[in-house]
């Protein structure tokens, strides 16, 4: 039961310190969409989105009015199309086909983002796998809401290195195909190990198998509630600083709880989770990296910057799993370079490198996340990176991902524009020396010897 004293405290964190909701997102099974006739798969996709997502939209506005609580984004997330159009598509364009219809049904319901243009193939890939990933520079460059996300490796199963190797390739030929906007179209694509079935940010979601058949998930961010915490007890312990960390994500994920149960209602369709995930936006304010420079950093980056991040991100998910009846997804910090002010300060000041921010990867909720690297990168070089992450996530048992964008033209030095919360960024320098000859060797890299649980 949320009570009329959260309430007055959401409306001081919403109009003081930058309090939101990052997402609503519904996720929708297209399971029973499944055909082997193309137009006949395409229209059942198309015509089931449409019919669960038609009042997503204009609910979540009436939910904003209500409570005041501003809801930013309205988006689906449907089953991994892989998986769905195994059957019907037969070539890399018959997926783009799927892929703009996935588009017209986002535009046609008015969310801004749908994902789920995804293969998971942690352990090997199926053609219709191999199929899709090779269609997405294609079905990115042609659709303007579709995301796409592939899993690559898991603690379980281990890492697949040709799928690393192939998704390095992709990259680049979804930069290629996107250069005309700033290679854009790598924004919207993420590799991932460990990726939840459950996760309402994108460019990573997709709506698993093990899910129903339609559910609601929200993602609540409060990076400036955070930092207006801790401006209140400077100078203090660290026990002060993790109970006030703690407490203050456990008011945030109420928020979350509240619009969650809400459009579950409204909408008629069962709630799934809340995932409180610090997740910045460009605004000032608004920034993880403004948290860590709270609690005594010089500048994100400086030493004690990872130990810093893994005392934020433990203490969010601490206080966020008191809060909720279901709390999944990611949960904990995000660290994306461009779409935090304060992380694009430490940058230009030269405190951040991409071998610091790997190293924070180890110790908060994701990956390498909106980094833009020379648009001369090697498609190994970038396999290598995603292998490094999968390593990361792999033997941790953790989430982690890579979303990197070589931005075809540009150089070290260069700013990059993207746009609204995909912010701008500096390009960063990228290692120099090559790993061509360790991508090429195929294969997998086994499950690490504590996968074994049985």
């Amino acid at each position: 039961m949320i009570t009329i004293l959260e309430v007055n405290e959401t409306n001081k964190m919403i109009e003081q310190e930058k309090l939101d909701v990052r997402t609503i997102t519904l996720g929708i099974s297209l399971l029973d969409c499944c055909d082997p006739d193309l137009d006949t798969l395409n229209r059942n996709i198309y015509d089931k989105i449409t019919r669960l997502a038609k009042d997503l939209v204009s609910t979540g506005r009436e939910i904003e009015l209500d409570y005041g609580i501003p809801i930013v984004n309205k988006r689906i997330s449907v089953t991994p199309i892989a998986l769905v159009g195994g059957r019907a598509c037969r070539s890399p364009e018959d997926f783009v086909e799927v892929a703009q219809t996935l588009d017209r049904a986002a535009r046609d319901t008015g969310v801004n983002f749908l994902g789920g243009y995804s293969a998971i193939v942690s352990k090997g890939m199926t053609p219709a796998d191999e199929t899709l990933i090779r269609s997405i520079p294609a079905a990115l460059a042609s659709t303007e809401r579709v995301c796409s996300s592939v899993n690559v490796g898991s603690t379980k199963t281990g890492i697949n290195m040709d799928a690393v190797k192939l998704m390095g390739e992709v990259v680049r030929e979804t930069a290629e195909a996107t250069k005309e906007h700033n290679s854009l179209g790598c924004a919207k694509l993420v590799v991932l190990c460990n990726a939840p079935d459950d996760n309402p940010f994108m460019a990573g979601a997709f709506h698993g198998v093990s899910e129903a058949d339609a559910v609601i998930n929200v993602g609540v961010s409060g990076p400036g509630v955070i930092k207006h915490a801790l401006e209140g007890i400077r100078g203090e312990n660290f026990e002060v600083l993790c109970e006030t960390v703690k407490r203050t994500a456990f008011k945030v994920t109420r928020a979350g709880q509240l619009v969650a149960q809400e459009a579950s209602e409204r909408l008629g369709i069962p709630f799934g989770i809340v995932d409180l995930s610090l997740a910045p936006t460009p605004s000032v304010g608004d920034s993880v990296a403004g948290i860590l420079e709270e609690m005594g950093l010089e500048s994100a980056g400086a030493p004690g910057t990872t130990a810093a991040l893994a005392l934020l991100n433990d203490q969010v998910k601490k206080g966020g799993i008191m809060a909720s009846s279901f709390v999944g997804g990611l949960s904990g910090a995000f660290i994306p370079v461009s779409e935090d002010q304060g992380m694009i300060d430490a940058v230009n000041r030269g405190a951040l490198t991409l071998e610091k921010l790997e190293a924070m990867t180890c110790v908060c909720s994701v990956g390498l996340d909106m980094i833009a690297i020379p648009g001369d990168t090697p498609a190994s070089t970038i396999s290598g990176i995603i292998a490094d992450e999968a390593a990361i996530g792999m033997i941790n048992q953790k989430t982690t991902a890579v979303r990197l964008i070589p931005v075809i033209g540009k150089d070290v030095g260069d700013t990059v524009e993207f746009g609204g919360l995909l912010g701008h960024a500096p390009v960063q320098q990228v290692n120099r020396f090559g790993c061509a000859d360790f991508i090429n060797r195929g294969g997998r890299i086994p499950a690490p010897i504590h996968s074994f649980k049985n």
